[in-house]
């Protein structure tokens, strides 16, 4: 298919689009962009500044939620959205719960200023740093973990039994997670481990986590 990409790859929201395009064999263009420092046209194609963007000729889209639904209808198959109507409303209910919630903590609070703050930024990880994203982790964070354990249980994805946009929201915060040398706790979270651990070994995420990790992993080699 045509049509240009336009984000940060280290984006959650970015990387769930891009996640999505892979694992429906989707050909696409890429162009990076920073939202902090966009191109001077960027709100024609996303009015609130925001990434990812998409645009296939004429036609443009912003917010990856949106773009995902717009792909899957151009390409149905296989199907990230599932047939079901409440599995279906409850597939985008997990991915508004990363989006709208966990993406804030996990990102804005940790990822942040353990990855982003210093390399970019000057802003070293001081033992004050450490202390707050070790409190966001432990009051914001591990709830939410908590959830995410008692929701995916023994089974392998999160909605039916089948790979769905829910999956690929879960995973990609992970990512960025990943990149800042925070794992889930698989002794109080295994399921949720062991989730994790399978959507990473997965082509569409592993080539991502394997393009991103020089630029922003602060894991040992």
């Amino acid at each position: 298919m045509s049509g240009t990409l336009y984000g940060a790859n280290v984006s959650p929201f970015v990387r769930k689009v891009r996640a999505f395009m892979a694992e429906k064999g989707l050909q696409y263009d890429y162009e990076q962009v920073s939202p902090f420092d966009p191109p001077a046209d960027f709100r024609e194609i996303s009015p609130l500044g925001k990434i990812p963007a998409w645009r296939d000729g004429e036609k443009t889209l912003a917010d990856s939620s949106v773009i995902c639904i717009y792909l899957e209808r151009l390409h149905p198959a296989p199907a990230m959205y599932p047939a079901d109507d409440y599995d279906y409303a409850r597939a985008l209910w997990f991915e508004e719960f990363i989006d709208g919630g966990m993406v804030a903590k996990a990102g804005g609070n940790v990822f942040f200023p353990l990855v982003v703050a210093p390399k970019f930024m000057n802003q070293p990880v001081t033992d004050d740093v450490r202390m707050a994203v070790d409190k966001s982790l432990a009051e914001e964070v591990a709830p939410m973990w908590a959830y995410l354990e008692s929701e995916i249980a023994d089974r392998e994805f999160f909605v039916g039994k089948a790979l769905t946009i829910a999956d690929l929201a879960v995973a990609s915060i992970h990512v960025n997670l990943y990149h800042a040398d925070i794992d889930v706790d698989r002794a109080k979270y295994p399921n949720l481990a062991a989730f994790v651990e399978r959507m990473f070994a997965r082509p569409s995420f592993s080539a991502l986590i394997e393009e991103e990790r020089g630029t922003w992993s602060q894991r040992a080699a």
